[in-house]
Order: C-alpha cells, then structure tokens, then sequence
C-alpha cells in the first residue's frame, strides 16, 4: 500500500466531475505507454482512487494520464482531467 491516495476526475463540458473507472486507471497503470519508472510507483485503488509513492510527480501523472485517456477515446475533446492528491486520514491514536 502506497502513502499517498491521488483522485483522479474526468471535468465534463458542464464542470460536473466524475470519478475516473478504475478500469481506465487501470489501464494507464498497466499499459503505460511513457515507458517512465517514475510511474510504477501506482496503484489502481477504485474509481476515481490512485495510490502512489511519494516519487511520482503530480504534474507529470496528469500530463502523462490525460494523453492516454485521450488516445484510448475516453476523454472527449471538450473534457478534461482532474488529479489531486487527497488529504491524508488520520488513525485513530495519531496525533
């Protein structure tokens, strides 16, 4: 299990955002076609739901998922991508 849970939306032409299918995640993860290490620090972890390690940059992964969203004819040409890093929860006992 990775530390870092990432939320990964698709921003229809309306601005209503829906999680991403897992199996879209999935298929980026699994097909990663950037050929870049730097991205086999990921997780599909549900819709919407990516888990990483703290050396995946952001910025990178939305650039890097969005092209392939886009060439796999899931993102239209008015959509777009939304991918934030989620607040971490804490445990119950933490401080």
């Amino acid at each position: 299990m990775f530390l870092r849970r990432i939320s990964i939306e698709r921003i229809d032409a309306e601005g209503v955002r829906h999680a991403c299918p897992i199996a879209w995640i999935d298929n980026f993860a699994m097909r990663n076609f950037t050929n870049d290490a730097i991205f086999d620090d990921t997780l599909p972890a549900g819709d919407g739901l990516l888990e990483a390690g703290h050396r995946v940059p952001l910025d990178r992964l939305a650039i890097a998922m969005e092209d392939w969203f886009r060439r796999k004819g899931y993102l239209k040409h008015s959509e777009r991508l939304a991918v934030c890093e989620l607040q971490p929860v804490s445990s119950p006992g933490r401080g």
